[in-house]
């Protein structure tokens, strides 16, 4: 059985959502892709936001959250800290 996601995996997945959907999303999309509630997602949003790694876009008459620098350069050195990990296999 696997384990659940503590809050720095949660935060890495939506920014890697993020990023994979060219650096812009929907609210409601992310949150089902990153499998949270809507509580939760909102709670996860406001770190974001106030840490600087996210900001609201706006695209016509959509609202997207995009990735800025700081959640980009977070992501990625998340992701190496992982593979860092996986090759002593912890």
């Amino acid at each position: 059985m696997e384990r659940k996601r503590n809050r720095v995996e949660i935060i890495h997945d939506m920014l890697r959502i993020i990023q994979e959907k060219g650096g812009r999303i929907r609210k409601t999309h992310l949150m089902y892709k990153a499998n949270l509630s809507h509580k939760q997602m909102t709670s996860y949003l406001d770190e974001l936001f106030k840490n600087d790694m996210i900001e609201d876009v706006k695209v016509g008459d959509k609202n997207l959250i995009g990735i800025k620098i700081k959640g980009r350069d977070f992501f990625f050195k998340y992701s190496q800290m992982r593979e860092f990990e996986k090759t002593f296999g912890l």
